[in-house]
């Protein structure tokens, strides 16, 4: 049976009160994100993503901060909140603190599919295009880059990704139907070469997503130690 940390409000380890952990991490702060209204912030929601979302990875401080283009201060700030609800775990490796995703609490799959369903886009996207030869840079535009940037308005219906550069257009389809089936929505894909991408454009598509907000995907995979 799986080491249970009582819970921060009742003391309790029944596992009912993995229901008091989640109201006790999740309670909505003022500026609550548009993508999931239920979390404390959007890092919250793209810190869940990232570890939820893969949870077979051990992840140091300083790589979250850098996924997630935050401060070091304010991911060990959320970092910390979701370890004292058993929602995240860490450990020493040497001088270093690594954190993963708890798999062994009533919590975590639905907690999973909430966040995968709301903020998956960004760390599913980013990982599943890295691997693409040809891609120069990302960028998820329309409806649901439009409620990550704070713009309220319903439920983002698909995603809707920008790809720069010379990628087989076959490998692009098989990302949108991998990524559409994780996240439970339809995932658009749409090439463009560099040159149209970087020179000013009359091209209509090009001047609204660019009129839009935009949120580039990270696809540098150097050194994040």
């Amino acid at each position: 049976m799986p080491d249970r940390t009582p819970c921060t409000i009742c003391n309790s380890t029944d596992a009912h009160c993995y229901i008091h952990w989640a109201q006790d991490i999740l309670r909505p702060m003022k500026n609550s994100p548009s993508l999931l209204p239920l979390l404390r912030s959007q890092l919250q929601g793209d810190l869940l993503a990232l570890t939820l979302l893969h949870p077979e990875q051990e992840f140091t401080l300083t790589e979250l901060a850098h996924e997630l283009r935050a401060s070091h201060t304010a991911v060990l700030r959320e970092a910390n909140r979701l370890i004292e609800a058993g929602i995240l775990s860490d450990r020493r490796v040497g001088r270093t603190r690594v954190v993963t995703a708890r798999t062994d609490t009533p919590l975590a799959r639905p907690l999973t599919e909430l966040i995968a369903a709301s903020f998956g886009p960004l760390p599913l996207l980013t990982e599943a295009l890295r691997a693409v030869p040809g891609v120069d840079r990302a960028y998820i535009y329309g409806s649901w880059a439009a409620r990550h940037a704070g713009e309220p308005g319903p439920p983002p219906a698909d995603v809707d990704v920008l790809v720069v550069g010379t990628p087989d257009p076959d490998e692009l389809f098989d990302v949108a139907e991998f990524a559409g089936r994780r996240l439970r929505r339809e995932v658009n894909m749409h090439r463009v070469p560099a040159a149209s991408w970087d020179t000013p454009s009359s091209d209509p598509f090009l001047t609204s997503v660019r009129e839009r907000p935009l949120l580039e995907l990270d696809l540098d995979q150097g050194d994040r130690k």
